[in-house]
């Protein structure tokens, strides 16, 4: 495939780099190790003025009005600006126009990519976010690297966990999966027993597929720079495909879309058994399915080998600083205390999923039980998935694009019996020519 710089995504990134809006913080470190780490940081804090945030996280209410408190000068401006695409293209739109930009955004890690490849937001490298490289676990640390840049600051994770209904479990005297071939046997035993129970639901979701992958082992996507491989035929893949196929093929999981009328039904009265999803999952339940209280229950994710315990992320979101920031110092010591120390133990607190070592570390954090799992301590389990979360994940710099032709593709497998297989194939082949198309270096 050809590469060509000078059209489509990667010329509009390239140019908006070319404009060369902002600059980086300069400066010594300084032992105060309260976001104000460095001279020109402090100073900005002490002269003060307004952050904008474009953020939909609720938790960040009460880190903003925490910063102010401590910071007097300063105020906090807290945007919602929407989630997905539709914050992703204002905001890369504003970058663009080098006009409304933001002072920080919130970023998924999925969606950083796009940002970091043309320069439109910070490295943070030279504020001091080094400073951080053991303050965070290995997903949402690996997550912010582009290269030797650092994009962002983690500001919550997601390693997953099998969150399953054991009121169903014991009702069919089914046992709790440590590995995917076991999952495949008990989907076949409960809907046997029950063909209105399902193992789990699934019409087609990229994110969660490639969490799958990725725990394992597959690695479909190399990325350094422009220079970008897409490989659906690895030896991980094949394995998730070879199971997910038996699913599939044998209607053991419900054609019903998360976060739907019908998926929050079928959580509540035990027709949907089992979620492998993000550790951020339990609020979701607890608000969205609450006369299921007492009957879920959370395990570690199975593994492909038994014995392993590999995990995965999915989902999770970060804090970038864009190049157009009209006060990037002030920027960085927000996205700093947001998501280090004092910020990040305070979102946990509003219940948040951690990204911080010393908060997944915590004795009160790991004891916490869970009344809606019947007194579980599920962080538990929660941390250790966050400890063997792999971190040689790479997303593609049009990951955002990728996602939304997904179901155009591989979702055919759901909606007409074509092959996972097939339709990773017919993904990987959309994303190649698109990739080449805007400019990229793509190899398969």
């Amino acid at each position: 495939m050809g590469n060509r710089t000078s059209h489509g995504l990667l010329g509009a990134l390239l140019v908006v780099l070319a404009a060369g809006i902002g600059g980086t913080a300069c400066g010594s470190p300084d032992p105060d190790g309260d976001g104000t780490d460095r001279k020109d940081i402090r100073n900005a804090l002490e002269k003060g003025g307004k952050v904008t945030v474009w953020a939909w996280e609720p938790t960040l209410k009460k880190v903003a009005a925490d910063f102010e408190k401590k910071y007097p000068k300063v105020d906090v401006e807290l945007v919602d600006a929407g989630t997905g695409d539709k914050q992703y293209t204002a905001l890369q739109n504003a970058i663009a126009a080098g006009s409304g930009a933001p002072d920080v955004a919130q970023i998924e890690y999925y969606a950083l990519g796009q940002f970091a490849i043309g320069k439109t937001v910070e490295d943070l490298s030279p504020y001091g976010a080094l400073s951080h490289a053991n303050s965070f676990t290995p997903g949402p640390w690996h997550a912010v690297h582009q290269d030797e840049g650092i994009f962002a600051l983690p500001m919550d994770s997601g390693p997953m966990a099998f969150f399953y209904n054991k009121k169903v479990f014991d009702q069919h005297g089914v046992k709790v999966p440590t590995t995917w071939d076991e999952y495949v046997e008990a989907a076949r035993t409960l809907h046997k027993a029950d063909p209105k129970i399902f193992i789990t639901n699934d019409t087609g979701d990229p994110g969660a597929t490639t969490s799958l992958i990725r725990q394992a082992g597959g690695r479909p996507y190399y990325v350094r720079g422009t220079d970008i491989s897409i490989d659906f035929d690895d030896d991980g893949t094949r394995k998730y495909t070879a199971t997910w196929q038996k699913l599939l093929d044998e209607k053991l999981v419900a054609p019903i879309s998360s976060w739907s009328d019908a998926w929050y039904k079928g959580l509540a009265d035990g027709t949907i058994a089992t979620l492998s999803i993000g550790a951020w999952m339990p609020a979701n339940l607890t608000s969205g399915v609450p006369t299921a209280s007492g009957d879920w229950r959370v395990a570690p994710l199975p593994q492909w080998t038994k014995g392993d315990k590999t995990s995965a992320e999915n989902g999770g979101s970060s804090l970038a600083v864009p190049k157009a920031a009209k006060n990037k110092e002030l920027a960085y010591a927000f996205t700093e205390f947001a998501t280090t120390g004092t910020g990040a133990t305070t979102r946990v607190a509003e219940g948040a999923f951690p990204a911080t070592r010393a908060d997944l570390e915590s004795q009160a954090f790991l004891d916490k039980p869970f009344p809606y799992f019947g007194g579980q301590q599920a962080n538990r389990i929660f941390a250790e998935s966050a400890r063997n979360v792999g971190e040689d994940w790479s997303h593609l710099p049009f990951q955002v694009h990728a996602n939304s032709i997904f179901n155009d593709t591989v979702g055919k497998a759901y909606t007409s019996g074509a092959g996972l297989s097939d339709g990773l194939d017919a993904w990987q082949d959309a994303c190649v020519a698109y990739g080449d198309d805007q400019g990229f270096t793509v190899n398969r």
